[in-house]
């Protein structure tokens, strides 16, 4: 059994510095770069592509709206042309940088909101999909285990891989809880440990309502933005390792 470990690198903007990039990377077997539009600029995007290449960590783009404000958490009215023409030119940012680093794109993941938008929304996630095989047909479209958008890039003929979340809360249909919402984010380790565990293993997850539904599982998504979660990251490989499922990029 393997498992594939993600993270969202490449966030700090300019002056900003966000995320413990640096600190992640032993961890983690695939990097989702942020392509400039939520997060990340020129320079970051390239420190972000040479550190993975060092690491041996696969790079993957992270293309969100253009909201540098909200982060690419908002979401945003655009027409399937306009979604399709975003991915495009964040796509062909990152490969740019990716083959001066001397490695390619392997797959693709949305940022924030049109990530969660394009899990429900066929047009968006049909829009997400045109782009990434219009650009390169061997790129994994990386999205939410049972969406519409791994759906499309099914039909599509797109290879992809189903991720599934650590420390989020879902809902009965599988979608992930609206992070304003109680209970959206799991604080406890030690349910979250049990939860992923369950989910690569055993193919479920119960929802936030109680109820147990199917789940499949090819990358597990973790966040190390701070002391703790770093800390947390590294319990999950350790945990994943010890339970005898070999953690490897997609």
């Amino acid at each position: 059994m393997k498992i594939d470990l993600n993270c969202d690198l490449g966030e700090s903007f300019g002056a900003y510095t966000i995320g413990m990039d640096a600190r992640l990377l032993p961890y983690i077997t695939s990097a989702n770069v942020a392509c400039g539009y939520h997060a990340g600029d020129p320079s970051v995007m390239r420190a972000t592509c040479v550190a993975a290449v060092s690491a041996g960590v696969a790079v993957g783009a992270h293309p969100g709206f253009p909201d540098l404000v909200g982060f690419g958490r908002r979401n945003l009215a655009v027409s399937p042309t306009e979604a399709r023409d975003y991915i495009t030119y964040q796509l062909g940012a990152l490969d740019a940088f990716c083959r001066a680093a001397g490695t390619r794109l392997r797959h693709v993941k949305p940022h924030g909101a049109l990530y969660n938008m394009a899990a429900t929304d066929a047009s968006l996630a049909r829009a997400i999909c045109e782009a990434v095989r219009d650009f390169d047909p061997a790129l994994i479209v990386l999205g939410l285990s049972g969406s519409a958008m791994l759906s499309m890039a099914q039909e599509m003929g797109l290879p992809f891989a189903r991720e599934v979340f650590a420390d989020r809360a879902y809902n009965d249909d599988g979608t992930l809880v609206n992070r304003r919402l109680p209970g959206a984010m799991i604080e406890d380790e030690e349910l979250a440990l049990a939860r992923v565990l369950r989910m690569v293993r055993e193919g479920e997850v119960e929802t936030i309502t109680g109820k147990v539904i199917q789940i499949r599982a090819d990358s597990v998504c973790v966040h190390g933005d701070n002391e703790h979660a770093l800390a947390f990251v590294k319990r999950i490989r350790e945990a994943l390792e010890a339970a005898g499922v070999e953690v490897a990029p997609l």
